[in-house]
């Protein structure tokens, strides 16, 4: 008896467009994200289920485009995939996992992040949804909103660092630098509250123990560049 899988009748991320050909009109649209990005894959080294996609397309159905947010995660799916990575998301490929968190970076060409694109990743059924104007805040709105999905209507949070347990992380906003640039960026924080390292501090941290240790083994003698 013949077994039917019904995804060996819907097209694979080769066959879809790999992007919506819609530029970005600031390069925060691409940093923000892949700030997030970078922090993650050093907090979760060790860990191979998880993905976090940066201005990359959701394809939830074969008769419709694709859902392209500045940045999202999906957790319980494959790390990497293949030699090549990822095209795009898409559900039918990775067991209709969808992703528990997106994000939207306000640009100075407004976009609907706060009522259409809310509306559609809401009908995906993403947990979180956030939205961060770095540069040009409307009235009323805060600069980071975070919203959570709710009976299938996301309800904003009231704090603008706040804990997301489904994830594991805390998301907030805070001075620091990224690429040698100090500025405001989106960050991940731990349970209690502390920030996670972007990879320019983390760089700058190794570097100062490394200073102090050599400076030890001086003081006892040992010239370290023997090591």
């Amino acid at each position: 008896m013949l077994q039917y899988n019904r995804y060996d009748c819907l097209p694979s991320a080769e066959e879809l467009p790999d992007s919506d050909d819609t530029p970005v009109d600031n390069e925060l649209q691409n940093l923000v994200p892949n700030l997030l990005a970078a922090i993650l894959a050093m907090a979760w080294s060790d860990r191979l289920d998880w993905f976090f996609g940066v201005d990359m397309g959701i394809y939830f159905a074969p008769d419709q485009p694709a859902l392209v947010p500045d940045g999202f995660l999906s957790l319980g799916v494959e790390r990497f995939v293949g030699n090549n990575g990822r095209l795009s998301y898409v559900l039918w490929e990775e067991e209709d996992t969808i992703p528990i968190f997106a994000l939207e970076v306000v640009s100075k060409t407004y976009g609907g992040e706060y009522e259409r694109k809310k509306t559609d990743y809401a009908e995906l059924g993403i947990l979180y949804y956030v939205i961060y104007a770095p540069t040009r805040q409307r009235h009323r709105r805060r600069p980071l909103e975070i919203y959570r999905l709710v009976d299938g209507k996301y309800e904003l949070l009231p704090e603008e660092r706040a804990w997301l347990p489904e994830i594991g992380l805390g998301i907030g906003r805070e001075v620091g630098t990224y690429q040698g640039w100090q500025r405001e960026w989106l960050y991940w924080y731990d349970e209690a509250g502390n920030r996670m390292l972007a990879p320019d501090e983390r760089a700058e941290q190794e570097r100062q123990r490394a200073e102090k240790l050599a400076a030890k083994l001086r003081e006892l003698g040992v010239d370290p560049t023997d090591f």
